[in-house]
């Protein structure tokens, strides 16, 4: 079984966090893929952009990260506190273990932020949020990352996108490299897109 570890952060936004669930859960339901999408925060249940409370499969200190073939990072908004967890050290360290196994790590906006923060992006292609003046794609610039100013950059094992509009595109992407192209299209195609 291919298995995705998605984490939610404290002010995750909810658009960028569903289409994993949706896009995994159609392959697995209408098509028999076998992966499944666990969800994991700092709490047990964790508080979204815009209040919304999710509850999640596992809290960060049961995570083990020989159990999962890939990591989803959802972003989130500052003031709903998504930084506070996101650039925490327990959070950082989290990353460079899946990065170090050479396991997808898979974003969304403003979730490469962390991963850009962790030093696993130094040097290697990536790209944020792209709008308000480009100015979260100028903080990843800081951390030595190439920043691109494209929808979606795959740089390694790391999948990058530039605003929530891309979530389900990038959702699509994670299928395609852990399952294969085939599925991708066969589910998209399904889904309607």
């Amino acid at each position: 079984m291919t298995k995705v570890l998605l984490f939610l952060n404290k002010g995750f936004e909810t658009m960028e966090f569903s289409p994993f669930i949706d896009v995994c859960g159609w392959a697995r339901n209408d098509y028999g893929v076998d992966i499944n999408v666990t969800t994991a925060g700092f709490t047990s249940v964790v508080q979204s952009t815009f209040n919304v409370n999710i509850m999640v499969d596992k809290v960060i200190n049961e995570i083990n990260i020989d159990d999962f073939d890939a990591l989803a990072i959802p972003g989130g908004f500052e003031e709903y506190g998504f930084y506070e967890e996101a650039y925490s050290e327990h959070f950082l360290n989290l990353i460079r273990k899946f990065h170090a196994a050479n396991k997808l790590i898979v974003t969304i906006c403003v979730g490469a932020l962390p991963v850009g923060k962790s030093g696993i992006l130094k040097g290697k292609n990536a790209t944020t949020y792209n709008l308000k003046n480009s100015y979260r794609q100028t903080e990843l610039m800081k951390f030595g990352v190439n920043v691109l100013n494209e929808p979606i950059v795959f740089d390694s094992n790391v999948i990058t996108s530039y605003c929530p509009q891309t979530a389900v595109h990038v959702a699509f992407k994670m299928l395609g490299v852990l399952i294969n192209t085939t599925t991708e299209q066969i589910v998209k195609h399904a889904m309607g897109y």
